[in-house]
């Protein structure tokens, strides 16, 4: 599965897992409170120019800034176009 980090610009995925353990207890929490967690719908969609760090992503219908670092603990799968487009 691919992570978030990986996922190609405006691809619309679900969240599939997202490794805790490699996160302390605040950024798991800040993740949580941001609505990240199994089953979402996320999308990634810009990069800062300059190491690509952070990224600005869209968890259901919000867009917030993750460290890249974040985005890698988190597993997604894409999102068929047809399902996408309900």
């Amino acid at each position: 599965m691919p992570r978030l980090d990986e996922l190609p610009f405006r691809t619309p995925a679900t969240v599939t897992g997202v490794a805790w353990d490699t996160l302390t207890d605040s950024e798991s929490r800040r993740l949580r409170n941001l609505g990240l967690d199994d089953g979402v719908q996320i999308e990634l969609l810009h990069a800062a120019p300059f190491g690509r760090d952070p990224l600005a992503v869209k968890i259901g219908r919000m867009m917030v800034a993750i460290r890249r670092d974040h985005a890698r603990a988190v597993s997604v799968e894409v999102i068929a176009l047809e399902t996408a487009a309900e």
